[in-house]
């Protein structure tokens, strides 16, 4: 993981872009049966994504910590959590503004 929080935030974005066009085209070309398999995959993949972001955007404030620098760590913490609400924000502007209709 990088020492950028911006980065971090980017990748976490990226992530979740692929995870939901996987989702959102996947269900295009086949429609799953009611199978315990459903459940078991949407469980897994929330599983997944909840271990990507804690190591996104923990990994590298966690080893400032545990180095002594902690208020280095708190503020690596927030810059990432500042940056993915920036990213946020504009994916909702752009959803509102109707510019992807």
């Amino acid at each position: 993981m990088t020492r950028n929080p911006f980065i971090n935030a980017f990748a976490a974005t990226f992530y979740i872009t692929i995870v939901a066009s996987v989702m959102f085209y996947g269900t295009e070309h086949n429609h799953p049966n009611n199978t315990i398999i459903v459940p078991i995959a949407v469980l897994s993949l929330f599983t997944l994504s909840a271990a990507v972001m804690a190591y996104l955007f923990l990994y590298q404030p966690l080893q400032l910590y545990l180095d002594g620098k902690k208020k280095n760590a708190v503020n690596f913490f927030l810059q990432t959590i500042a940056a993915f609400g920036g990213i946020t924000i504009l994916v909702f502007a752009l959803l509102f503004s109707g510019v992807f209709r």
